[in-house]
């Protein structure tokens, strides 16, 4: 004779019995994107999903509505602000940002510069991590806040690793040209040329191509998967107060020995 299962038991297998079905199609359109599905038509969604289209409608209706999800001039759907904020509230809680704090501090005060912790989401750079120093003249970037990756110098360094299939993916919403500096690539195929001389060198330069004014140089941050980093960093700088060859001389030398820090803290978590 079968014994008579608890509560606990019976709970840990029918856990559907408190499932929201709004919600939990909600999640499944979101879990639709990712590095190589950045953007998507309604039927697409609904094909994928298979959530008819009426309720798909509402579905993405209600996220764009709340921030998660953003409408194209073409139609497609992409995930929004929103969801960049939840990931990165996660993010910041994660062994990463932890690792990364004391190693990127200390590098803040020995450079006097403004240092820089981001991961790659889609074709932006996601800013985990920044300490700024006050005489740097930028856009007002906070932790949370993206910038197209393929301007940035970790954005750069990080798109460097990618197969060509998924920089591809990656950039297929972007607008070369649309809110950038004076020096940025205006094409795929040039971004492409830039991104080989990165990969070669080990190390992202960015002259102007953020704005005007700006300079940056980035370097990898590796875990324990050592083809792909984790994360970049980076030193960003005033055109009036270093010239490229200081940021490939001591500035660089600096970063990189940061970097060897944290890879060497997140392989050891």
């Amino acid at each position: 004779m079968k014994a008579e299962e608890t509560p606990s038991e019976s709970a840990e297998k029918s856990p559907s019995r408190y499932r929201i079905e709004a919600l939990a199609k909600g999640l499944d359109v979101l879990r639709l994107f990712d590095e190589s599905v950045t953007s998507l038509k309604l039927r697409d969604i609904s094909e994928r999903t298979g959530i008819p289209m009426p309720t798909a409608f509402r579905v993405v209706a209600t996220l764009e509505e709340g921030g998660y999800l953003e409408r194209l001039a073409d139609g497609a759907i992409r995930p929004g602000v929103a969801v960049l904020l939840l990931g990165s509230a996660a993010l910041r809680g994660s062994s990463l940002v932890q690792l990364s704090e004391q190693p990127l501090r200390h590098l803040a005060e020995e450079s006097g510069e403004t240092v820089n912790l981001g991961v790659l989401v889609g074709d932006q750079v996601l800013y985990l991590a920044r300490l700024r120093n006050s005489d740097l003249v930028t856009a007002n970037i906070q932790v949370g806040s993206t910038l197209p990756a393929a301007y940035t110098s970790m954005g750069k360094l990080l798109l460097a690793y990618l197969s060509d299939a998924e920089l591809t993916a990656a950039l297929a919403a972007h607008e070369f040209g649309t809110d950038a500096g004076p020096n940025a690539a205006t094409s795929l195929d040039e971004l492409r040329e830039r991104l080989a001389v990165i990969r070669e060198q080990g190390y992202s330069l960015q002259d102007q191509e953020v704005a005007a004014g700006l300079r940056s140089v980035s370097v990898p941050v590796f875990g324990r998967d050592a083809s792909k980093p984790a994360a970049a960093i980076n030193i960003a700088v005033s055109t009036q107060r270093h010239d490229l060859a200081s940021l490939r001389g001591p500035i660089l030398d600096r970063l990189r020995a940061t970097a060897d820090d944290i890879s060497r803290l997140l392989r050891a978590t």
